[in-house]
């Protein structure tokens, strides 16, 4: 009898973390919606399919931009593929070569 209660909480809390991502990504995308462009938020949903991860850190750059008042105006499309190509963009390995 109490492995159904246990079974019964865990879908709970779970139910719960899931209602709470919701939540989360739909904060997010109204914060996007008001501080993009169209087009920007449209390749920036696309990165969201694509990569979740660059996404993620796209998304809290912005939102650290508007918490700082450091935007006037809204991101462009263009002001996006240049961060994320500063985001994605690693170094390349230098290599050396030495001669005996």
């Amino acid at each position: 009898m109490a492995r159904q209660g246990d079974d019964d909480n865990s879908a709970r809390k779970a139910l719960m973390k899931r209602m709470r991502e919701q939540q989360i990504e739909a904060q997010k995308k109204e914060i996007l919606k008001r501080f993009l462009t169209d087009d920007a938020l449209e390749r920036v949903l696309n990165v969201r399919i694509s990569n979740p991860e660059v996404y993620n850190k796209l998304v809290d750059l912005v939102i650290s931009l508007v918490q700082s008042n450091r935007l006037s105006g809204k991101i462009t499309n263009e002001q996006v593929i240049e961060i994320l190509t500063k985001l994605t963009s690693r170094q390349e390995p230098k290599i050396e070569f030495r001669h005996k």
